[in-house]
């Protein structure tokens, strides 16, 4: 907030979401040279564990609780503050466009209406290759279209973007 101060809540939440996504992570994981210091089962080591996205982003937010647990709020406020401090937050704020779930959300909570309802209409096909079909509705609207995705999220956001197409249709800007 400090850095963006005519932000709004919406760019200030995305450029939180950019800062601690994976890849943020993983890039910080990287440049403290986590994966050399991190102990691993067998099985991960033999598999590229200490280079795995997922788990060096999950090392660095065990440290991050870790600075925070043995020497308190200002320290881990300072070891944040460096390790964010490169970061170029306009750019990081535009990187990743809003998912269509994100902006639905935010057009309904701008016009005080109620938060899409989602609902896991059907699931197709065998376990490793499963197709998922999701309805979102907006009831106060009397709106509803589907989406499908190989997995519940991705349908989630083709039913969204659906809904945010019907709305444009209709003159609504979303």
């Amino acid at each position: 907030m400090q850095r963006l101060p005519d932000a709004s809540e919406g760019e200030l939440s995305r450029t939180r979401a950019n800062l601690v996504c994976e890849a943020s992570l993983h890039r910080i994981a990287l440049e403290l040279a986590l994966p050399s210091l991190l102990l691993l089962g067998e099985g991960e080591r033999k598999t590229g564990g200490a280079q795995r996205a997922s788990i060096l982003a999950d090392a660095v937010e065990a440290l991050i609780g870790v600075v925070y647990l043995e020497q308190g709020f200002e320290a881990v406020q300072r070891l944040v503050l460096r390790l964010f401090g490169t970061v170029d937050l306009s750019a990081t704020a535009k990187a990743k466009a809003k998912d269509p779930k994100t902006s639905l959300q935010e057009w309904l909570q701008g016009k005080k209406m109620a938060l899409p309802l989602y609902h896991l209409d059907e699931v197709r096909g065998v376990e490793h290759q499963q197709e998922f079909i999701v309805s979102c509705s907006i009831p106060a609207l009397q709106l509803q279209a589907q989406g499908i995705g190989t997995s519940r999220k991705t349908a989630e956001r083709m039913a969204a973007a659906a809904v945010l197409d019907l709305l444009m249709k209709k003159g609504k800007k979303a």
